[in-house]
């Protein structure tokens, strides 16, 4: 251990001068005791990227898991406190993380999958996600035909696909077209 500090902008400091292999670092430090610890983590990756992060939380927040992620880089970790029992699994971590793996907590990993079943847009093609993607620009089905190069009834084939993916049954009273792209809109 090189250097033990007591916020996020120590933290920074910290990781500046000492260059180390890995950090460890808790999501919520001073000064505010939000967020801090993850943001100055993503910022030191950012500034050092061959960094290795092990980020420790007292409870799962999927988007703290998405941006230590987020670079696809690997050499980073989330875990949770409470399940981190005996130096051995700390260490185990370290190592992994030090050699450029990935270590999530199993309930993070969890909640990531259960998120990914929960994406009503998930059963939906590429092709589909184009189409839904220009009808959210306000396309009418001729420009969206036009646009992929394919035939109108091609577009309404998957319309209609997308319509019973993510269960928008024709009730005749909701307008299916603008709901599908609510649906595309919060799943960005």
């Amino acid at each position: 251990m090189v250097a033990a500090v007591e916020d996020a902008p120590t933290f920074l400091a910290a990781v500046t001068e000492q260059q180390p292999d890995v950090a460890v670092v808790d999501v919520r430090m001073p000064p505010t005791m939000t967020d801090d610890g993850l943001r100055a983590a993503v910022a030191a990756r950012a500034a050092q990227p061959r960094l290795g992060l092990l980020t420790l939380s007292a409870y799962i927040e999927l988007s703290y898991a998405d941006a230590l992620l987020a670079d696809g880089r690997g050499g980073a970790g989330y875990l949770l406190k409470d399940r981190v029992i005996s130096l051995d699994t700390l260490v185990d971590a370290l190592r992994t993380i030090a050699s450029g793996g990935t270590v999530l907590d199993p309930e993070v990993v969890a909640q990531l999958l259960v998120a990914r079943r929960a994406d009503p847009l998930g059963a939906l093609s590429r092709r589909e996600r184009e189409v839904l993607g220009l009808m959210a620009e306000g396309r009418s089905d001729a420009a969206i035909a036009e646009r992929l190069v394919v035939s109108p009834g091609a577009v309404e084939k998957h319309i209609s696909n997308i319509f019973t993916k993510i269960d928008l049954p024709d009730a005749g009273a909701d307008n299916r077209r603008v709901l599908a792209v609510l649906a595309w809109l919060k799943a960005r």
